[in-house]
């Protein structure tokens, strides 16, 4: 469908925001492509109530770090319009805000959004209701487009380590439905197969959601990537077999030390990676950077419901009744692992520990600056 092609040129701010997965309409409604529904229907959803928003982060309609972070920010917003003119506006919103981050806690995006547009409140309270709920669109709009800037910015990074011809191999899903624009880990074959680059993408189907089979390969596909589909437990032979020339994955949570959580199975990547001397890469936005965070033992995995791996795509369980499923969606990779993380203000090499709290610092510094 035409509204989901996020490359198409010549067209206004306005417009690539509502090519994205995760926007408002021209009447201010939040709309969001249902990521559960794909790649079989494109169904489109309206979260309007805060428990709607609560459950399409919850079941994963909206998934993938930004795209919840930009989600959140238009939350927020919806929410606001709701409440505004009614006794204890704001402490009725930093509710709200509490009730989205208790969603889903690995990814860093989800309170960053909700905490940087409760600070819009609490920073003007001399605005009447109305006045912040239009400072609470603007900030909702910002966030969107930083992230459609940060995601062209990580894309052409990362390009710079990409060869034509080179075969990539990519875990789960971060391309425009899980950020925005090109996305991330996928974006630099994206914006290179736009210049008339030519890469052969090895997409993971990831188990056990297989947001590699039902989103990576349908993104790579509909923008014309040459990508091949492949079992998690595939990635070592297809490396042996020298068809890898590097790893892009993406990031949910980076800590000072270089660790950071993606989706499970990633760490395996890098295991792998490393054994057969593939270089290994992650990317992600500097919002995914949590500095407070040491490293990946502080990380909080979240865990979900093993009916998922038993029977989710499944007419009859492909497990006996009453043995247990254990389901982290997450692990963490540690930062002995990991080539480089490529983020929008550049590329981080070791010793991360040192050289992402400079870039921290670094960033924080332009922004005080301005």
């Amino acid at each position: 469908m035409e509204r989901t092609n996020m490359f198409s040129m010549g067209i206004s701010q306005d417009e690539m925001r509502r090519m994205c997965s995760v926007h408002l309409t021209e009447d201010g409604q939040l709309e969001i492509l249902d990521q559960t529904q794909l790649p079989g229907r494109e169904v489109y959803l309206r979260p309007g109530t805060a428990e709607e928003m609560y459950g399409a982060i919850r079941t994963l309609a909206v998934r993938g770090a930004p795209a919840i972070g930009i989600f959140a920010g238009y939350c927020m917003y919806v929410l606001a319009k709701q409440e505004a003119g009614k006794p204890g506006f704001r402490e009725r919103m930093e509710k709200h805000g509490a009730y989205l981050i208790s969603c889903r806690p690995t990814a860093v995006n989800l309170p960053w959004a909700v905490e940087r547009m409760l600070r819009v409140i609490s920073s003007h309270p001399e605005m009447t209701d109305e006045e912040i709920t239009e400072a609470l669109l603007r900030e909702s709009i910002a966030i969107h487009d930083e992230d459609m800037e940060m995601c062209r910015r990580i894309s052409e990074f990362g390009l710079t380590l990409l060869r034509d011809g080179d075969g990539i191999l990519t875990h789960c899903n971060a391309g425009p439905l899980a950020t925005s624009r090109y996305g991330t880990a996928i974006g630099p074959m994206l914006l290179g197969h736009e210049r008339g680059m030519r890469f052969h993408v090895y997409a993971d189907e990831t188990r056990p959601l297989l947001q590699g089979a039902r989103l990576t390969a349908w993104e790579l596909h509909r923008a014309g990537v040459d990508v091949t589909l492949i079992c998690d437990n595939m990635a070592s032979l297809v490396m042996r077999q020298g068809k890898i020339q590097a790893c892009f994955v993406g990031c949910d949570r980076i800590a000072a030390n270089g660790d950071f959580a993606n989706k499970i199975g990633t760490s395996g990547v890098a295991i792998l990676a490393k054994h057969y001397g593939i270089p290994f890469y992650t990317l992600g936005p500097m919002s995914t950077i949590d500095m407070a965070c040491p490293d990946g033992h502080a990380i909080r995995i979240e865990e979900r419901d093993g009916e998922e791996i038993r029977r989710m795509w499944y007419e009859i369980p492909m497990a006996p009744e009453g043995v247990p499923c254990y389901n982290p969606a997450f692990d963490v990779t540690d930062h002995s692992l990991v080539t480089a993380i490529v983020t929008d203000r550049g590329i981080v090499y070791p010793p991360f520990d040192v050289n992402l709290k400079r870039l921290c610092r670094e960033t924080s510094g332009r922004e005080e600056s301005r």
